[in-house]
């Protein structure tokens, strides 16, 4: 009887282990970043393309979407925002490859673009300074419990972050890394 009850306990200890979580994934990226998405400008010469993004296993109640990009290594004392991207429509699954060059209109529609620690509006790729080391970029899809954030492109990324915390349900993210 004991080892039933030891192979019942086993069996609904997986099953609860093996749930679908809120995902995140990536085509284009993987553990380490690329000339392709570093940023051409700011002393860099990338192609600043955003990498293809997809996600899965939405959490129940969710409105919205939003996208960051950040660096928490940059030697600025608070980091460094490449993508923010807000108000994506909850029915929205993936951002294609270069969806973050506003120019393009790739994104979909509805979803904001705000500024960067670039200054831009859309995405900034990594551009560590040289010989400072491995950084770390760390890309967050938030399932946000409200549709629209009440903000608009022209926001300051703290704002935003403010914002996607008050109205966070569940993220997930993906880390790369990049050095020059």
């Amino acid at each position: 009887m004991k080892n039933i009850n030891l192979f019942i306990g086993l069996l609904f200890s997986t099953i609860a282990y093996t749930q679908n979580t809120f995902t995140l994934s990536s085509k284009d990226l993987g553990g380490q970043t690329t000339k392709v998405q570093e940023y051409n400008g700011f002393g860099c010469s990338g192609e600043n393309i955003s990498p293809h993004l997809s996600w899965n296993n939405i959490p129940e109640g969710t409105k919205s979407f939003a996208i960051t990009m950040y660096d928490p290594d940059a030697p600025t004392g608070s980091g460094f925002w490449h993508w923010i991207v807000f108000d994506i429509p909850a029915d929205v699954r993936e951002f294609v490859t270069n969806a973050g060059n506003v120019e393009l209109g790739l994104a979909p529609k509805g979803s904001i673009q705000s500024i960067t620690n670039y200054g831009i509006k859309g995405f900034g790729g990594p551009c560590p300074p040289e010989g400072h080391g491995i950084h770390q970029y760390i890309i967050t899809i938030y399932a946000l419990k409200t549709d629209k954030l009440g903000l608009d492109e022209n926001s300051d990324p703290a704002v935003v972050g403010f914002n996607l915390w008050n109205k966070t349900l569940a993220k997930a993210s993906i880390v790369s890394y990049y050095k020059r």
